[in-house]
């Protein structure tokens, strides 16, 4: 994989535990609708609390998964596509709520991030 595929997945990786580890009780001005913490984002798209922790859990395993992929190539691509349409599912929940495009932004980021990161680690041949 070239070098712009490994920093793409190490940068989607580590935003993704930033804002599971350590934004998670925080107002960054990136959540949707009116909420200030993940909860009441969650709340705002009309999520379960159980849905919150089961995609905070899908979101943190497969961060974890592109950064093991740095070592195990083959890790990658799985691991950034299922993190790739996650964000899409986020992206599209910021719609929902009819938040500014700003708010996407993040969102937006990690997508692009784990999508190059999957289309580089396809050009790999192991």
């Amino acid at each position: 994989m070239n070098i712009i595929g490994k920093i793409a997945q190490t940068l989607a990786a580590l935003w993704i535990f930033n804002v599971w580890f350590n934004r998670f009780n925080k107002d960054t001005g990136y959540r949707g609708g009116d909420a200030t913490n993940m909860r009441e984002e969650f709340e705002e798209y009309g999520l379960s609390e159980r849905t919150m922790y089961a995609v905070g859990a899908a979101k943190v395993g497969l961060a974890g998964l592109m950064l093991l992929g740095l070592f195990f190539p083959k890790l990658t691509r799985p691991a950034s596509t299922g993190l790739a349409a996650l964000m899409l599912g986020a992206i599209g929940m910021h719609f929902k709520v009819k938040d500014p495009v700003k708010r996407a932004l993040p969102a937006m980021s990690v997508f692009t991030g784990a999508a190059v990161a999957a289309i580089a680690s396809g050009s790999q041949s192991d």
